[in-house]
């Protein structure tokens, strides 16, 4: 599986339309409505907010007003096609004043999500572990080490230190010793 390394954003213009296309790296937990909302409001006078996802739990697809079929679903395909997850593509159209007929729509939506990916580093993930561990301070040198090719995501200096961190399943048994705590299963970027 893979996904995108950064949110990234490309807009290309087809007869006299512009389509602008937001690629945003999401998880399960993500609001598609905050988003369709964010993109209402950057983009107030357009026509449509067409949009496919996919997180490993759904996946779905939006025209938004376009004739049935050709602008969600074709987005979705792409995302599809190059195996990724966790992925939220949203497209503005802004219509030109020529009309494309359903093919000339499929092909628009699909060239303006695929330039769009064009422009991201795309990277390759695999299931991985969210963990917290609560150490002493004698203990960090010993665990930083440990955790070098690791994903530290916090870091919270009090009494003790705690470390929220993204780890292989297989690293799990490495830092038993710490007594992870798991929270979640997440998606890590597979190192080469």
């Amino acid at each position: 599986m893979k996904t995108i390394k950064e949110n990234k954003t490309n807009e290309i213009i087809i007869k006299n339309s512009s389509f602008i296309t937001s690629l945003i790296k999401i998880d399960e937990n993500f609001s598609l409505n905050d988003y369709i909302k964010a993109a209402k409001s950057k983009y107030p006078d357009a026509t449509h907010y067409c949009y496919a996802y996919i997180t490993s739990l759904s996946q779905k697809s939006s025209d938004d007003g376009e004739p049935g079929g050709t602008a969600g679903l074709p987005m979705l395909n792409v995302l599809l096609k190059n195996d990724l997850i966790n992925v939220l593509a949203i497209t503005i159209r802004y219509f030109g004043g020529i009309k494309l007929g359903a093919g000339g729509l499929v092909r628009a939506y699909t060239k303006s999500l695929t330039e769009a990916l064009k422009k991201c580093q795309i990277v390759t993930i695999e299931k991985g572990l969210e963990i917290v561990l609560t150490i002493n301070y004698d203990m960090q040198k010993s665990l930083e080490y440990l955790l070098k090719d690791c994903e530290i995501v916090e870091k919270n200096y009090q009494e003790q230190i705690t470390y929220r961190i993204n780890i292989k399943k297989s690293y799990l048994e490495k830092l038993k010793q710490y007594n992870p705590v798991i929270i979640k299963e997440t998606y890590i970027e597979k190192k080469s």
